[in-house]
Order: C-alpha cells, then sequence, then structure tokens
C-alpha cells in the first residue's frame, strides 16, 4: 500500500528546530514500536513529505501555531509573523501528490500545526494542546485520506493489512 509519511518521522531533519523525530531512532519509543514501524516501512510504498520545507520555509524556523482552526485559517509564530499561505501550500501539496500517486493513508506527525491529526497547540505558545487538526490533516481528511500518527501504529499497521 502506499502511505504518506512525514518526513520528520523518518528521520529527516525538518521540524522547524533543525531536528527530527524519528521512530526508528527515537529514544522516546519502545523497541516494539520501532519494530511494528519498520515492518510497515518494508512492506509498503513510502512517500516522504514535510508541507511545511515543502511550501518553501526554511530549517531550522520560528516555530508556528494554528491561532485560528477555523476559516479564514491563521497560522503565526509568536512574534505574531503570519505563516498562514506556507502552510496552506504545503496542505495542497501534500493533497497532490496523494491524488497522483493514489495514496489513501497517511503516518504524520502529532501535535503539528501541519500534519497534528487529533491534537494541536492551542495557538497561545504555552504548550497547551487542544482537540483540532493541522491544515495538511485536515485537509487530507476532508479528502477521504485516513490519517494516522505515531503513536497509532499498531492502529495503521491493522487498517493497512
Amino acid at each position: 500500500m502506499k502511505i504518506l509519511v512525514s518526513s520528520c518521522l523518518l528521520g529527516e531533519n525538518v521540524r522547524y528546530d533543525g531536528e527530527n523525530s524519528s521512530i526508528a531512532l527515537g529514544s522516546s519509543f519502545t523497541f516494539k514500536q520501532k519494530e511494528l514501524f519498520m515492518d510497515i516501512l518494508c512492506s509498503n510504498e513510502i512517500y516522504s513529505f514535510c508541507p511545511e520545507v515543502f511550501s518553501g520555509l526554511e530549517t531550522p524556523r520560528e516555530a508556528a501555531e494554528i491561532v485560528n482552526s477555523n476559516k479564514p485559517f491563521i497560522v503565526q509564530t509568536k512574534e505574531k509573523v503570519n505563516l498562514t499561505i506556507n502552510f496552506l501550500i504545503g496542505a495542497k501539496g501534500a493533497l497532490d501528490l496523494c491524488k497522483e500517486e493514489g495514496i489513501k493513508v497517511a503516518l504524520l506527525k502529532s501535535k503539528s500545526p501541519s500534519c497534528g491529526n487529533e491534537k494541536i497547540y492551542d495557538g497561545t505558545f504555552s504548550k497547551n494542546l487542544i482537540d483540532g487538526q493541522g491544515l495538511t490533516a485536515k485537509l487530507l481528511s476532508e479528502n477521504e485520506i485516513k490519517i494516522f500518527n505515531e503513536e497509532q501504529l499498531k492502529e495503521l499497521f491493522i487498517h493497512i493489512n
């Protein structure tokens, strides 16, 4: 099966802080989670994608949060630099790739203003989480692409098998 995967989860240093969120090498994941992740990677066709990098944002970059999660969306940095258009371009790029390649499943980075599928930061830069989706996760979900995050590897495995 074809799966879109957040580049940072694959170990690419594309996060806002210039780091990655590698599942395979991350110390916050158990051996069982890493093994399951590797099984998923080895048994499927993986498409690495970072919406923020695709949109032209540099790495590293200032952290951004969704300040308004309803239209009109507003994504900005703590210093109020508006990055909404970048996040929308990244979301559209992910959707275009999924449509071009027939991708119906995505494994995205949790809590991200682009990729978060269940929880996102509340827009106050105080590390408070709220229910919600990042702009890419939201657009993909609206287009019938099933989204999982790195804490849902078991569910992803069941879904694709």
